[in-house]
């Protein structure tokens, strides 16, 4: 089985001395973990609160490394929530650097302390088949060869793959190995990432 490996530093919020230690994200080609978004308005609402007052935080520090925030998520996977920061540079991410931001970030989360419950504070590269959320993950892939998951089945198919053309704030167009424009309504996309490719 192919795995693909991510740099990750780990930090777990409510222990007096915080344990600071690197972690491997594994997963095998193949298996797609969907998180589950909550639709509660008030959930909704808390969530990007934590996500906006981290990117806030966040970015001086990145800004001093000459890092690039990629992503900020704040979710619950079993019982267990965690806020995850996603960073990247042109050269590519290091473990160390990882560790870098983390060590710098944990006491400012322990100072602001905006985030009432336990939680596991990770810093990670995005990773190979990263999920394109946000406008400019798009504009960034323009070009990219991309995979395209979809709600509900679209001709009896609920996965497509191809080449980004463009993109606008309704719709996706991609090229498929015909050269054929598919264009995906951006509400029937319960996934965008850049395709795998070995």
């Amino acid at each position: 089985t192919l795995t693909i490996v991510e740099y990750c530093t780990r930090y777990e919020s409510g222990l007096k001395n915080p344990l600071l230690f690197v972690g491997i994200h594994n997963f095998c080609i193949g298996t797609v973990k969907v998180l589950e978004i909550e639709k509660e308005g008030e959930t909704m609402s808390k969530r990007q609160d934590y996500e906006a007052q981290t990117e806030r935080l966040i970015l001086p520090i990145l800004e001093k490394y000459g890092f690039e925030l990629y992503d900020v998520e704040y979710v619950k996977e079993g019982s267990t929530n965690y806020l995850r920061a996603y960073i990247d540079k042109p050269d590519g991410i290091a473990v160390n650097d990882c560790e870098t931001v983390a060590r710098e970030m944990n006491p400012i989360l322990d100072e602001k302390d905006y985030i009432p419950d336990s939680y596991v504070f990770e810093v990670s590269s995005p990773g190979l088949g990263r999920p394109l959320k946000k406008d400019k993950h798009l504009q960034k892939s323009i070009g990219e060869e991309v995979e395209i998951r979809t709600f509900r089945p679209i001709n009896h198919e609920k996965q497509f793959t191809g080449i980004l053309k463009r993109f606008d704030a309704d719709n996706i167009v991609i090229e498929d190995e015909d050269e054929t424009e598919l264009t995906f309504a951006r509400a029937d996309i319960a996934l965008i990432r850049l395709a795998f490719d070995f």
